[in-house]
């Protein structure tokens, strides 16, 4: 701390006295401003680290992609996470790897998911070489679906995607509905509805702060 003493009795002039004054303020607000600029600067180096969301999907009437956008909007709403949206077709291995979370749609086939996202899974190890490491273990994962009718297969379509990230030592979450979020396209609600849509920017968005939660997590245990 630094301490300064001024002789009042030097000053000749009430100006000069307040021009003194005006100086000493000045100098007391730039140091406060300087002080918080530096921490500033801190916690922005100590946050610099970023939580990788990838989602990604199959569509063919547009109604599962919607939901994706969803998604989206959903986990770029925390904070820090970069969000990355492809076709599950068009996802490498990179990007599955150096992501922090998977969240994964399909529309119901036959009561299950896609052709298109089971072939997905399926390079995991056929394309991309998952195992034996478990290169997916530690990740979030979560899905979502969309179905012509209320009972169609939306649920047992959420939980095959999820028994795949389970059988990758995968960490899931759910939000929007038990299994994740899904949406019924046909009958009195065509499409993708306002709630439909809420509960899928909320399931990404719980994505999104579980994930950062376990990077904090893990970048405590590995500090400690």
């Amino acid at each position: 701390m630094v301490k300064a003493s001024v002789n009042c009795s030097s000053l000749h002039s009430p100006s000069e006295f307040r021009f003194l004054q005006i100086w000493c303020y000045f100098c007391v607000g730039f140091l406060s401003w300087a002080s918080v600029s530096v921490a500033q600067v801190a916690v922005t180096t100590e946050t610099h680290e970023m939580v990788r969301v990838l989602v990604t999907y199959h569509s063919l009437t547009g109604s599962t992609e919607k939901m994706a956008m969803g998604v989206v909007e959903g986990a770029k709403s925390v904070p820090g996470t970069e969000v990355t949206v492809k076709r599950v077709g068009d996802v490498t291995a990179e990007e599955l790897f150096e992501s922090d979370a998977l969240i994964v749609g399909s529309p119901v086939y036959w009561s299950n998911m896609s052709g298109e996202v089971k072939t997905f899974f399926d390079n995991w190890q056929f394309k991309f070489g998952v195992f034996p490491e478990f290169k997916m273990q530690n990740k979030v994962g979560a899905a979502f679906a969309t179905g012509g009718q209320v009972s169609s297969g939306k649920e047992v379509t959420m939980l095959t995607i999820l028994a795949a990230m389970l059988g990758n030592k995968m960490i899931i979450v759910s939000e929007g509905g038990a299994f994740g979020a899904s949406a019924t396209t046909e009958g009195h609600s065509p499409g993708i509805d306002r709630q439909e849509l809420t509960d899928a920017q909320t399931l990404g968005k719980r994505v999104a702060e579980v994930a950062w939660m376990i990077k904090r997590g893990t970048s405590e245990s590995i500090k400690e």
